[in-house]
This record gives structure tokens, sequence and C-alpha cells, in this order.
């Protein structure tokens, strides 16, 4: 597997573990290389994810650590699915930015959402998409077919909230203000509302709305906190995403528990979700009314 500026999730934990596992045995890397005579930089490479370890690497490294068992059948499974590619590298014109956000998306347990802007990605509508989308074409001049591909990857992104085994939980909270603020037509709005108060149902999916004239104690901007399952003992770390015209990621514990201090207050400012499916009702007909 080539080397990657950005590499996936699993990636990193099968480093990770690797790593964990030399440091265990109170071997060097010098150590392992010259056991398995390789270079002291391919195992530095290797354990820090900045390559793709080959499977037959990954088996020789577990040799040498004597790990068998069901833990060595899931790291070289773990391997096997770091080398698999992935959908979303059949997309290369989203960018790199926008490919690592559906990767940690794919791999993540839960998210928490705070919006005040639009609709987050994996709850919009195609419709909805598809204005937000060409809303785009204003900074970046965008093709047909690319404004298509650009939907149809947003549309594929959903698949981790609606996958069978273990879907992606969702907590999200919602500005009013994003609920009434016209994107494409009132009818593209009446469907998001309409798909927003179907999916809220789901056990999987908590959505709160924060009114506009509630107390709004943090003003800060729009932003996503993934958890990650754990594995094994070396856990991944939370990961926060910013996104204005550009995507940032955080990954500093004491920054990421910020947002996550900063989540919990705003579902407790915002109606509880029950509430929540009460003011769709309302806003649906607001926008019906509208049109």
């Amino acid at each position: 597997m080539s080397a990657s500026p950005r590499p996936s999730v699993r990636q990193r934990r099968l480093a990770a573990e690797l790593r964990r596992l030399r440091e265990d045995l109170d071997l060097t890397g010098d150590d392992v290389a010259a056991r398995l005579e390789w270079s002291t930089a391919k195992v530095s490479r290797i354990e820090n994810a900045r390559t793709g370890a080959r499977l037959a690497d990954v088996r020789r490294m577990l040799d040498l650590y004597e790990v068998n068992g069901p833990h060595r059948e899931e790291l070289v499974e773990l391997a096997k699915d770091a080398a698999e590619k992935r959908w979303w590298e059949d997309y290369p014109s989203i960018g790199s930015g926008y490919a690592q956000l559906i990767a940690l998306e794919a791999d993540a347990s839960k998210a928490l959402c705070w919006e005040n802007l639009v609709i987050p990605g994996l709850l919009q509508t195609e419709a909805y998409a598809r204005s937000v989308i060409r809303g785009w074409q204003v900074v970046d001049t965008l093709t047909p077919q690319e404004i298509e591909r650009r939907i149809e990857v947003r549309m594929r992104r959903q698949q981790v909230v609606h996958r069978q085994t273990r879907p992606l939980e969702l907590g999200v909270v919602l500005d009013e203000a994003v609920l009434k603020r016209r994107i494409g037509d009132p009818e593209v709005m009446i469907e998001q509302v309409e798909h927003l108060h179907r999916i809220s149902t789901a056990p999987h999916i908590q959505i709160q709305i924060m009114p506009l004239n509630n107390p709004h104690r943090i003003l800060g901007g729009s932003f996503t906190l993934l958890e990650f399952p754990p594995l094994y003992d070396t856990p991944f770390p939370d990961t926060v995403h910013t996104e204005s015209l550009t995507l940032h990621y955080l990954e500093n514990e004491r920054e990421t528990n910020m947002y996550r201090l900063a989540h919990d207050q705003m579902g407790q400012d915002s109606l509880s979700p029950d509430e929540s499916r009460l003011l769709l009702e309302e806003i649906r007909d607001w926008w019906r009314r509208s049109s």
C-alpha cells in the first residue's frame, strides 16, 4: 500500500497496536529491524502509519511478538481492512480533507453535532444537498457532472447512519434558525423537515432543537465530535471537525473535551427530542404556508 499523508483510522489503529506490542516486550525499533532484517526507518514508518503496512510484514511482526489466537486473527483482519480500497477513493475530485471526514465517519461509533448554519450532511435530503452544493458555485466553479458527483458522495456518506450493523449513533442539536433558513424553495424545506421528523424516531438518532428565544449561552460555530469504539489497549482519540469554507480537525484531548462539554450544555438548553418533533411539525406547517 502506498504512503498516505492522511492515514486512515484503521491504519492508525493497526500502527498503534503494533507499537504497543513491541513496547510490551521491551524491544526497540532497532531490535525489531535487526531481527526482521529491515531498516529501522521501515519499522518507524509502519508504527507511525506513515506507510501502509503490507500483510506479509504484519504477519512477520506478529510472529516476532508471538501473537497468536483470536488477537492475531483480529489484527490480520484489521491489516486487510486497512489496505482495502474504500468507496470514496473512486472520487478523487472531492479532495483529501473531505475524504478524511468520510473515512472518520465510516469508522466512528458516535457523532455529536451542533449546527447553526445548515442541516448536517448526514441528515440532508438529496434536494436539500443539491441546493447547498449548487450554492458553492459562487466561490468554486463546478461543472454539472461535478455537482452530481458531489451529491452522490453526500448521499453515500449517509450509509453509516443506515447500515444494519453498528449504525453511527447521532446526537444532533440544531439551532432553530437552520430550519427556517431557506435552502432551495419551500418544497425543498418541507421535504427536509419531514425527513428530520421521520428519522428522529430511529433509536440511534437524537435530534434536539434550540429555539431562537431560548438563552444561547455558548455562541460557537458548527462542529461535529466523532467518537470511536475501543480496540485492544490503544484507544483512538475523539476527533472534532469544523467546517466553514474549509475543513479543520482537532484531536487534542483538552480541546475535544471542550467541544463535548459545549454539546452537553447545548443539549440541556434545547428542547427534548419529543418537544423537538412537535416543533418540527410546526416549522413544516410554517413552510407550507410560505409555499
